[in-house]
């Protein structure tokens, strides 16, 4: 089995700048790159897009929909994240082992659009 690398959809795939409009609303482009990277990551590894948007009803028509229209091949499209090498994410944080600092990088917080 190939290892696993797991995208979150919006914000990552998703350029996400309309932000949330509804689970099936998906309005905006692809992030820059991101098909092309998605094609390299594939040659090596199985790609999963997460989202939860998967978890409401429509929601993971909607991805696929959105994916197939930008022409986006993805291995699978859930609502869990399965077990994986590595997420990427725009809204997480990489946890370094130092519990001293974690609640003050939570406050401050932002996404790469936000920067």
């Amino acid at each position: 089995m190939a290892r696993t690398v797991v995208l979150d959809f919006d914000g990552v795939i998703h350029s996400y700048t309309s932000k949330w409009q509804g689970v099936d609303v998906i309005p905006d482009p692809p992030v820059a790159g991101i098909k092309e990277a998605i094609q390299d990551i594939r040659r090596q590894y199985k790609v999963v897009v997460v989202s939860t948007r998967c978890f409401q009803e429509g929601g993971l028509e909607a991805v696929k929909a959105w994916l197939d229209r930008h022409e986006i091949a993805v291995d699978d499209v859930l609502a869990h994240k399965p077990p994986a090498i590595v997420y990427v994410d725009d809204r997480a944080l990489t946890f370094d082992g130092d519990t001293k600092s974690l609640l003050h990088k939570i406050k401050t917080f932002k996404t790469w659009q936000d920067r």
